[in-house]
């Protein structure tokens, strides 16, 4: 089960969301908000998987709140405000409903989590994903095990849900974990497993990955600069943990 929050100060949006999620299978209501910082325990805990999230909201806005999180959850945008929607892929988000939410487009939105797969339009690396990119809309049986097949040569399979999905080395930019998921990030779409960081590490090949946060494995390939504590993917920034500078400062010297 993805374990999902709201966070929204309006109660008959609150009892939309809370409608249309208990009408799909795989996901679990963990907690409803009113304000931002009243969520960041349970997302800072690992205890979010996806995050329903209003724009405005009293104190801090959905989108200044996203920018506080170094480690966020799948995010779904839910507002009455279209204006935003430009400004808010720039955080990498699912989906911008807005309101009244149908369940038709809210069912749309889950599923493109529920798939395993996240497309978005074709980039460059880091770029963010367009309003309205396409994903395949059926639902796999919910809850069910996701693991990595070992690599053959260039590639490795990745089991998500009821699929196995190609994805070669060299299309991988870098591997985001939230608790017991992972978000494996390239130019074209997101793949979301149910795995741990630990295990997909030992998959990849080590001459091509490195470790360089507890929930961060990037491309080597892929960085253009390390500067301080952040590895420079593009336009993505990666921030580099305590425990691992010192293999990325062998990387440095290295090259």
């Amino acid at each position: 089960m993805l374990k999902c929050i709201i966070v929204e100060d309006e109660t008959l949006a609150q009892d939309v969301i809370r409608n249309h999620l208990a009408r799909v299978g795989g996901l679990e209501l963990v907690g409803v908000f009113r304000t931002a910082p009243e969520a960041l325990p349970l997302i800072e805990n690992g205890e979010v998987d996806i995050l329903f999230l209003d724009i405005r909201l009293p104190g801090m806005s959905g989108l200044h709140f996203l920018r506080t999180l170094t480690d966020p959850p799948l995010v779904v945008l839910t507002t009455a405000y279209a204006e935003y929607a430009l400004e808010s892929y720039e955080f990498n988000v699912i989906d911008y409903l807005l309101k009244p939410i149908s369940f038709e487009r809210f069912s749309k939105a889950v599923n493109k989590i529920l798939d395993g797969r996240l497309y978005s339009a074709p980039t460059t690396a880091g770029h963010p994903p367009t309003a309205g990119a396409p994903a395949t809309l059926d639902q796999p049986a919910p809850g069910a095990a996701s693991i990595a097949v070992p690599p053959a040569g260039d590639h490795i399979f990745i089991k998500s849900n009821s699929k196995f999905f190609r994805v070669d080395y060299q299309e991988i930019l870098y591997v985001q974990g939230m608790k017991d998921y992972l978000k494996i990030h390239t130019p074209d779409f997101t793949l979301v497993t149910h795995q741990t960081m630990n295990d997909l590490e030992k998959l990849l090949p080590a001459r091509h990955f490195i470790r360089v946060h507890r929930s961060y494995l990037v491309a080597v390939r892929q960085i253009r600069s390390i500067y301080g504590n952040t590895i420079e993917l593009g336009k993505v920034s990666i921030p580099i943990g305590v425990n691992y500078k010192e293999a990325v400062m062998e990387l440095v010297g290295r090259k």
